[in-house]
């Protein structure tokens, strides 16, 4: 099931109509973002927001490209993006999978760390062989880095948010979390409930993510090129460095951790 995000699409209908370019916005591609993923892409008070929100707009704006932004969740934004319902979806961590699948640009959204969380007092892990026959929480439809995604002796337990992840980590129903340090950051400022009892013991994985684009939607590949445009023009200006300073994350929720499982078996 999708977000509510029809109230968007009624809205640029009435504005196309009003402005006398129905047909133009009719052609007017739709890209799928995430719709629950603050503070990088949410689904927020009728309103899509957050950072690579922000960022796709800006560089599709700087290309003098009418684009609309449509919400969903990720495993759902994907899929229509892999079938060409979609011209694209963000954000994604590409895989060999979904460089199989989908068209990538030279350009990236950004980069953060993905985390490996417990509660406070765990032991450190120093590789992923300590995972073997733990549960870990797993968003559906998010990629964790080949090491981690092709094990196939860590017990995943799928979930629809992070959060879910987290409380389910707070009643000890599984025994980790994987996932995001700047969501989880926002997450546990948005409950405050759950603040000062998770660690985070390791980093999973450094992924850059993306826009990615579909391989059958016709529009797809001249929006890619328009969006690497774009992406450098709005690099060159100074407009990208300003959206991601603008949504700086909060330091103080950071959680230290000095073990890294990247590149281990």
């Amino acid at each position: 099931m999708t977000r509510s995000f029809e109230p968007v699409g009624l809205l640029l209908t009435l504005l196309c109509a009003l402005a006398g370019a129905g047909l133009a916005c009719a052609d007017t591609p739709r890209i799928g973002a995430e719709d629950d993923w603050y503070p990088y892409t949410a689904w927020r008070d009728g309103q899509i927001v957050g950072m690579s929100a922000d960022i796709v707009r800006a560089a599709f704006a700087s290309s003098e490209t009418s684009i609309e932004l449509a919400a969903y969740p990720y495993s759902r934004c994907m899929e229509l993006a892999r079938s060409g319902v979609l011209a694209a979806c963000f954000n994604t961590t590409p895989d060999s999978r979904i460089e199989e699948q989908f068209l990538l640009p030279e350009e990236l959204l950004f980069s953060d760390d993905i985390l490996l969380w417990a509660r406070n007092g765990a032991a450190p892990l120093t590789d992923l062989n300590a995972l073997a026959g733990k549960r870990v929480a797993v968003t559906i439809g998010y990629t964790y880095g080949e090491p981690f995604d092709n094990r196939q002796d860590i017990l995943r337990v799928p979930v629809r948010r992070d959060l879910n992840g987290f409380l389910m980590l707070q009643r000890d129903r599984v025994d980790y979390v994987v996932a995001f340090r700047g969501t989880t950051q926002a997450l546990i400022e948005q409950n405050p409930e759950l603040a000062e009892q998770f660690v985070a013991l390791a980093t999973v994985h450094q992924p850059q993510l993306y826009l990615t684009f579909s391989r059958h939607h016709p529009q797809a590949p001249a929006l890619l090129k328009r969006f690497d445009q774009g992406m450098r023009q709005i690099r060159g200006d100074g407009t990208y460095q300003k959206i991601i300073q603008r949504w700086q994350l909060p330091a103080r929720q950071a959680a230290a951790h000095t073990t890294t499982l990247l590149n281990r078996p």
